[in-house]
């Protein structure tokens, strides 16, 4: 399961302290323009060490394409891409590799695979989102081309909690060796009506996915969400109208911009919950491989708060789906 997509696919590779990270984008059309320049800004922004909390770890992310794209515009053959990592620090993980840190896929990783890379988190870590991130800020300039824009914002943890007040809070935690978590908002504008296959192929079931896929993500909602099942019918009814310039749109938008799992041309609207990063930077409980009850005195370089870097990783999730299906509805209609 390290594929996503149906027309438009990824197909990632690496571990975090491996030679690199890297992806094999395909079903790209040809002729799209790609800016590099503009690529590598868009990687950049998850970079560690630029943010509040985030990870001190050195790498500077420069996206190597080794097929795919000539003279700036795709080929239409499989993107191919790596990204190095340079700054690894493997030595800090060897009591890890003895033990299995709360919260983790340490235990998991090896109850499924009877081995684990303990350097890192091996391919469980967040690291393994660069490879995404780099296919994302493709799709992301070919929907461009098309009109489609995706926004992400991140939403405050509580209704009278400040700029300020977050990163007083963020270094508390910092300071106490502690993690938090967050929300973020995506929103998709642009996207024309009828994308998405029903009825396993919902566009918000793979808009969903996508996002669950992405590590510590512990929630998801679109439209109204949660919200919505404490309305009536009529609280939440989106009406239809014939706007101005004769297309037929809704006066409200509590859908979310999808309606029988199809996009109505709405906005799409969602939110992302993010659990804080399980690796705290203080003594935890916990066990090693045989039970024995050990306290882990955590080393490294680990983020306290991750969603500033999460924001393009969302960003990158949401264009391959939203891509994919477009190309999907290409194929439907003649």
């Amino acid at each position: 399961m390290n594929t996503i997509g149906k027309i438009l696919t990824l197909t990632t590779f690496g571990e975090s302290h491996g030679p690199a990270m890297g992806g094999v984008l395909d079903g790209m059309p040809a002729g799209v323009d790609i800016d590099m320049d503009e690529l590598q800004r868009f990687v950049d922004r998850r970079r560690p060490g630029q943010t509040l909390g985030s990870s001190m770890r050195d790498e500077k992310d420069r996206v190597e394409v080794l097929s795919g794209i000539w003279q700036g515009k795709t080929l239409g053959t499989p993107i191919g891409f790596i990204v190095r990592n340079t700054d690894a620090r493997s030595n800090d993980y060897d009591e890890i590799a003895r033990c299995y840190r709360p919260n983790h896929a340490d235990f998991t990783w090896e109850a499924k695979y009877g081995i684990r890379d303990p350097r890192g988190g091996g391919r469980a870590s967040a690291r393994e989102t660069v490879a995404r991130v780099v296919a994302g800020g493709i799709a992301i300039q070919a929907l461009s081309a098309l009109g489609i824009a995706i926004e992400t914002h991140i939403v405050p943890a509580g209704p009278s909690l400040g700029a300020a007040d977050m990163e007083e809070e963020i270094q508390s935690a910092t300071n106490d060796g502690d993690t938090l978590g967050g929300i973020i908002s995506c929103t998709i504008k642009g996207v024309p009506a009828g994308l998405g296959e029903p009825v396993f192929g919902k566009l918000h079931a793979q808009l969903a996915a996508a996002m669950m896929s992405i590590p510590s993500v512990h929630g998801f909602e679109y439209g109204d969400g949660f919200e919505m099942a404490s309305k009536r019918g009529s609280e939440v009814m989106d009406a239809f109208v014939k706007r101005a310039d004769r297309t037929i749109g809704t006066m409200t938008n509590h859908s979310g911009g999808i309606q029988g799992g199809i996009s109505n041309g709405e906005d799409i609207v969602m939110r992302i919950a993010f659990k804080p990063v399980p690796t705290l930077m203080r003594p935890m409980p916990t066990i090693d491989r045989e039970g024995n009850p050990v306290t882990l005195q955590p080393r490294g370089r680990h983020d306290a708060y991750v969603l500033p870097r999460a924001l393009p990783i969302v960003e990158a999730m949401a264009a391959l789906v939203i891509l994919d299906n477009y190309l999907i509805k290409k194929t439907n209609v003649l």
